[in-house]
């Protein structure tokens, strides 16, 4: 099998973009709301210059006619604030020098970070993602990375936040920077790259991950993401979906715990429906989540320990005993143990849709 160094998706995005973390982004204002509330205050300490110098005018000299009026009191102002000073109007009582320096001084400071605002803005907001950025790497443990924010990821997405996986903890990573904007949207941190790469995955923490989903378009693009994958992390739990039942061992043999077949899911679900319109009705129910009815592994709760399989309150399709799946039907499933894991068919809970990108 030809193993491509690059995703279908991956052609699509712009190779020149360097691979980076994107962490969800904060709500802020409109850029018109935030230049005109600066013009306001800029305006507002303007003004309170203006009151301070008019009030005390007595103690100011016009090299003019020696007399300070209210357009006097503002020109003053205006080039004091601007830092320009002429020097035609000056303070010569020690109270106006006093205000000039209690008073009027901390106004001009504060009139130039107005009008550098935009400045500082850009600056803090760099030096604010860059804290954010290093606090998010020291506190990341444990977490699940998602290779590929298409269909599949979406739908494996839901399944994990439907079962009480918090948002911050999950990274996605795909080649495509709309794909990650729409990520970022939804409140997940993505990292534009291609994943068969080992420094993109870095991006991710994936050495720290505790569980990795690879969801890609293509199915060698799924392998060398799982080598990859495997070799940075040789204790988290990896889940693959390929699209051909043939490529599932290579996928196996390449590290993976699990491999899901799309394509020969698909074909089952199609013939059962035909056979049995009802059976791939209760199926698709059970696929899709949040709608109808759901799978869900669960421990075995104290009430149930010691009892038969069929007694317990919500019906049981296997029994997870240590590394041995039991079906309900296996005599050796019962009596339930304390330590056990069953696997229910429960009533599902709705779940939110995620935002759905341009481009899968």
């Amino acid at each position: 099998m030809k193993l491509p160094s690059r995703d279908i998706m991956a052609r699509q995005a712009d190779e020149k973009t360097a691979p980076r973390v994107k962490l969800p982004r904060r709500e802020v204002e409109r850029p018109l709301r935030q230049v005109a509330k600066r013009l306001l205050m800029a305006i507002g300490v303007l003004f309170v210059t203006i009151l301070i110098v008019y009030a005390d005018r007595g103690g100011y000299h016009d090299n003019a006619d020696e007399s300070l009026d209210f357009l006097d009191a503002a020109y003053y102002a205006t080039v004091t604030l601007s830092t320009t000073g002429y020097g035609d109007i000056v303070p010569y009582s020690d109270s106006a020098r006093l205000a000039n320096i209690l008073l009027v001084t901390p106004l001009r400071v504060l009139f130039l970070i107005i009008l550098v605002g935009t400045t500082l803005e850009v600056l803090t907001e760099r030096t604010r993602e860059e804290f954010r950025l290093h606090r998010w790497r020291a506190t990341l443990r444990d977490h699940t990375v998602i290779v590929g924010f298409g269909t599949k990821g979406r739908s494996a997405i839901q399944t994990l936040c439907a079962t009480g996986l918090r948002k911050d903890h999950i990274v996605i990573v795909d080649p495509s920077s709309k794909v990650i904007e729409a990520a970022n949207a939804d409140g997940f941190v993505g990292v534009i790259g291609d994943a068969t790469r080992s420094d993109v995955l870095l991006r991710a923490e994936v050495q720290k991950a505790r569980q990795i989903v690879i969801a890609t378009q293509r199915d060698d693009t799924a392998v060398l993401v799982t080598l990859t994958a495997r070799q940075l992390n040789k204790g988290a739990k990896i889940v693959a979906a390929v699209r051909e039942e043939e490529n599932a061992p290579l996928l196996r043999q390449s590290g993976a715990d699990a491999v899901i077949t799309s394509a020969s899911a698909a074909g089952r679900l199609l013939g059962l429906s035909v056979l049995s319109p009802s059976a791939g009705t209760v199926m698709e129910d059970l696929i899709q989540q949040g709608s109808g009815l759901d799978l869900v592994e669960r421990p075995v709760t104290k009430a149930e320990a010691g009892k038969s399989v069929r007694e317990t309150k919500d019906l049981v399709v296997s029994v997870l005993r240590g590394h041995r799946l039991l079906g309900y039907d296996d005599p050796a499933a019962s009596p339930l143990q304390l330590t056990d894991r069953v696997i229910t068919i429960v009533r599902a809970a709705p779940v939110t849709p995620l935002t759905t990108p341009d481009q899968d």
